[in-house]
């Protein structure tokens, strides 16, 4: 009997050439961006949603993608959930909330529904979320990855134009081990990657206001420095935040260090698209 090892398997696969298709711009929307990480926990959809709303307050007409098929939370962060329309000419009509066009799967299946699907089924899905939504015009679109490096993430990178990729991680060792991951995908697929942003980075007591690095200190900043990428700022542990995503409203508090925070991630974007 001969016995196929699982590392002669893995060798195979990185080795077997990739069907890379050019990928296409999406009619009337001047720039993408991929918002990713190398594991689920990390506050992803989080920041895709808290970016979008910060470039929305900045005057940039801006949609956010739900591509996180298996997770679609964005209908709940963006506090609304309701079926959206379709147009004979122009496709599926993206639902608007605060100032941002979205889609997600978490609009059109039942509340507890799992979304058991293999790769091609995603794959259309989503390739019908891109291109058969109604998104122009718009300046920006944010695309709200699932966390990993599976069939969503190469289905996307090989179909549409990336301007770019924010890489969401948290400061301790376990997170930043799969975010090493995330760069060389993105570095496989030539998308350029914008830059890392550290998330839950400390807590701030409110009886001393001294920082407590909960999580370790400075990994996001760490692997930043050592691929030669931007470091796009910490944003801390927030009670605020997880009431805000929890109930649909968005913080709005301009001193709000938490708003200050993804105000400066959409600026670091902005600049460098």
């Amino acid at each position: 009997m001969t016995h196929v090892w699982v590392s002669d398997i893995f060798r195979a696969a990185m080795n077997e050439p990739q069907s890379t298709p050019k990928p296409a711009p999406i009619p009337g929307v001047d720039s993408v961006i991929a918002v990713a990480s190398g594991k689920g926990g990390v506050g992803k959809s989080t920041t895709a949603v808290n970016l979008a709303l910060a470039l929305a307050r900045a005057g940039l007409s801006i949609g956010l993608l739900d591509a996180d098929i298996y997770g679609p939370n964005v209908p709940v962060m963006m506090g609304r959930k309701v079926q959206p329309e379709m147009d004979e000419t122009r496709g599926m009509i993206p639902v608007e909330q605060s100032g941002v066009k979205f889609i997600s799967l978490g609009l059109i299946a039942g509340d507890g529904v799992p979304i058991v699907w293999r790769g091609p089924m995603l794959a259309k899905m989503l390739t019908q979320f891109v291109y058969d939504v109604a998104w122009a015009p718009l300046d920006c679109l944010i695309i709200d990855l699932p966390p990993g490096t599976g069939d969503v993430q190469l289905t996307l990178t090989q179909s549409v134009a990336l301007s770019g990729a924010v890489i969401v991680t948290t400061p301790q060792e376990i997170a930043l081990e799969d975010v090493r991951r995330g760069i060389r995908m993105f570095e496989t697929v030539d998308a350029p990657v914008l830059g890392i942003l550290e998330n839950m980075s400390y807590y701030v007591c409110p009886s001393c206001d001294e920082k407590h690095y909960i999580f370790a200190e400075g990994g996001g900043k760490r692997i930043a420095d050592n691929f030669e990428l931007p470091f796009l700022g910490e944003v801390p542990l927030s009670a605020a935040l997880r009431t805000a995503s929890d109930t649909g409203a968005p913080i709005t508090d301009k001193d709000s260090p938490v708003t200050q925070a993804y105000d400066r991630l959409a600026d670091a974007v902005q600049a460098r698209l």
